[in-house]
């Protein structure tokens, strides 16, 4: 009769266990180092955030942040890889191993939380709703009988999914698909991240930012994969690193205050190291 060695089999439970805990693409910084280039998911369609420029470079604020990591971690700038993501393929690109980091204006929720790991916040955010200046929606009860745009795995699109799902609306995959629907008269509104949609109205005269906020603030962060412990503490660092010196300060100066102006101070943007 066989009998199994309970040596063997307690020791292969383990490190089946240890398999089944450990990230499946986890990288180290020193991993990243060797390899000689960090690749980082940003928007493509997210100005003044994440865009392609007409020379087909990667611009914006996260991609600033992201040259930074690079050049710190690497020592140029240019060795950072910009991947072009979506809203609702952010998760899976992480878990999948296409990026090591995802810098696309990713807000922190519960959820995704529980799916990848969040470094610290550098954003702040809220929802809001931007409309026609010829029929303004100024609340959220003026939506009712309306079409309402939302842009697929957004934080806008989860909750008016969970909170009004009264509301009737169009999705879409893209930032671009979704905002060229309300200039083509497809919706009657559009929802997404306030500081996108302030930066958007200020290129688009005759639409106008009727709902500025909605809910409390969230927050904004870098992500890894889940249970890439030393690449999550090294960016946790970076981030404080940046606020301390003045690097963050810089990218928003650069990239978001040309849009903004003095409309939306740096203050109520920017997540300060405590």
């Amino acid at each position: 009769m066989n009998r199994r060695n309970p040596v063997k089999s307690t020791l292969l439970a383990t490190l089946i266990a240890a398999a089944l805990a450990a990230p499946a693409f986890a990288v180290t910084p020193d991993e990243l180092k060797a390899k000689g280039e960090v690749r980082i998911g940003v928007f493509s369609d997210k100005p003044p955030f994440g865009y392609v420029d007409a020379n087909g470079v990667s611009q914006g604020f996260d991609v600033e942040i992201g040259r930074y990591l690079a050049k710190q971690l690497l020592g140029d700038e240019a060795k950072a890889k910009f991947v072009l993501v979506e809203a609702a393929n952010r998760v899976e690109y992480l878990r999948s191993g296409k990026v090591d980091i995802i810098l696309a204006n990713f807000t922190v929720t519960p959820e995704r939380a529980e799916v990848v790991d969040y470094a610290k916040p550098y954003m702040k955010v809220a929802l809001g709703v931007v409309s026609p200046d010829k029929a303004p929606i100024k609340n959220i009860d003026e939506l009712k009988d309306k079409t309402l745009l939302l842009n697929k795995g957004t934080t806008a699109d989860r909750y008016f999914s969970k909170e009004h799902r009264d509301i009737k609306s169009l999705k879409y995959d893209q930032n671009t698909e979704t905002f060229n629907a309300l200039l083509d008269g497809r919706g009657d509104a559009l929802a997404h991240d306030n500081t996108l949609l302030l930066a958007w109205a200020k290129e688009h005269p005759g639409y106008t930012v009727g709902i500025t906020r909605i809910g409390e603030d969230d927050f904004i962060a870098p992500a890894v994969a889940k249970g890439d412990d030393a690449l999550h503490a090294w960016i946790d660092g970076q981030i404080d690193e940046m606020n301390k010196n003045g690097a963050m300060q810089a990218a928003y100066e650069k990239t978001l205050k040309p849009v903004f102006g003095d409309d939306v101070p740096a203050k109520d943007i920017l997540v300060e190291t405590k």
